[in-house]
């Protein structure tokens, strides 16, 4: 549901509306989230005190459901993760697995540099300059 009030235009007192706004379960459900929790619905729309027609939330509202949703994952035991952090870590992952996969095909450095159309020399940034080679 975090990444889904992120990502899409939420709305209070209906499912959608013809603009493109969702309420945040609907949001959820876009991004993966299965839940049926009809409960959650009823306590969004009573917070909000929605009315008759659809309206875009707010940012106090979106704010305060953001906080309830970051503390009930603190309270369940998840980890507090920057996305800074979380970037670095898959940058990281994909790297070693590309190392592995090289290494376990015999292709070094070289044959990865090669593959992505650059010389070795590009590089590695052993490229003379054209005053450089007239000096000598």
């Amino acid at each position: 549901m975090l990444e889904g009030i992120k990502t899409n235009r939420i709305i209070v007192g209906a499912y959608t509306d013809h603009r493109g706004g969702v309420c945040p379960m609907l949001a959820a459900h876009r991004c993966g989230g299965r839940t049926s929790l009809a409960s959650f619905a009823k306590a969004w729309d009573r917070y909000t005190g929605a009315g008759p027609r659809a309206r875009p939330a707010t940012e106090r509202e979106l704010r305060t459901l953001r906080a309830m949703l970051e503390s009930s994952l603190a309270e369940d035991g998840y980890p507090q993760v920057s996305l800074g952090a979380e970037v670095s870590r898959v940058k990281a992952a994909r790297r070693e697995r590309a190392e592995r996969a090289a290494k376990s095909t015999s292709q070094g450095l070289i044959a990865q540099i090669l593959r992505r159309g650059r010389t070795v020399e590009e590089a590695t940034g052993v490229v003379e300059s054209e005053t450089e080679r007239e000096l000598v």
